[in-house]
């Protein structure tokens, strides 16, 4: 990681969020490396996901600065900011692919969006997302038809097929079994490995967490409770995030 320290691929810097009268964040100051897996846990309501969603401009931040790849984004009007998509791609929890569309349709989507309007390369670029999530074979599937987990492959597939340099990803093994899980888990680190992806990563599973992850953010009342390696994590002296990946509600019957 030390060679990548100077130069972070998105930067937040005292994000502020209210949503109605709650206020979410509180001043999140966060900086995620090129090439890194990070990822962020913490209780359900904390912010994990509005966070996420300001990264890619689908929320913006009451205050603070939101930097992706040097790029101010915070106060980007919205029709600026297809390049910043066409870098930062996000795989949300139920994958959402559109129902009445085939996986092969589904992939290609983005790219017709982002205009390109060539057959042959969709084609080609369409068929190598679905090689790299091992469905090549089920491109003329509708969704329904699919499993939980190749349903999440091809979401994986639709958010890399634009060949984006950043892949958010909303509770990727959320409702998988174990097995299903340590497939997704495997395709995140595939694609850091070969195509030296930068990976933000909403879970609470704490064992993908433990396998996937570079460094590991904890979210708590709004701002950034912990930050650092899962071997940190572990030997952390904090009680309150040892009881979080320990799962000690402290309640007792």
């Amino acid at each position: 990681m030390e060679n990548l320290q100077s130069q972070p691929f998105i930067e937040l810097r005292g994000v502020q969020k209210k949503l109605g009268w709650q206020q979410i964040l509180r001043g999140i100051d966060l900086k995620i490396y090129r090439g890194e897996t990070l990822v962020i846990i913490g209780p359900s309501g904390e912010g994990k996901t509005v966070m996420m969603k300001h990264v890619i401009g689908l929320m913006r931040p009451d205050s603070g600065e939101v930097i992706v790849d040097g790029q101010h984004i915070e106060k980007m009007r919205e029709r600026d900011m297809r390049p910043i998509r066409a870098k930062v791609s996000m795989m949300f929890q139920n994958a959402a692919l559109f129902d009445s569309m085939t996986v092969y349709q589904n992939v290609a989507f983005p790219l017709t969006e982002a205009g390109v309007r060539d057959p042959r390369e969709v084609d080609k670029r369409v068929r190598e997302a679905l090689a790299v999530v091992d469905l090549s074979e089920h491109g003329d599937k509708l969704p329904v038809n699919l499993s939980g987990g190749m349903r999440k492959r091809a979401g994986i597939a639709r958010a890399i097929v634009g060949h984006s340099q950043c892949i958010l990803y909303d509770e990727p093994t959320a409702s998988l079994d174990p097995l299903v899980s340590d497939v997704i888990d495997q395709m995140i680190i595939r694609l850091k490995k070969r195509f030296n992806v930068t990976s933000l990563v909403v879970t609470h599973d704490m064992k993908s967490m433990f396998k996937i992850a570079d460094r590991i953010a904890m979210l708590k009342r709004g701002v950034i409770r912990f930050l650092g390696t899962p071997d940190e994590l572990r030997n952390s002296a904090d009680p309150e995030v040892q009881d979080f990946i320990e799962g000690r509600s402290g309640i007792t019957a």
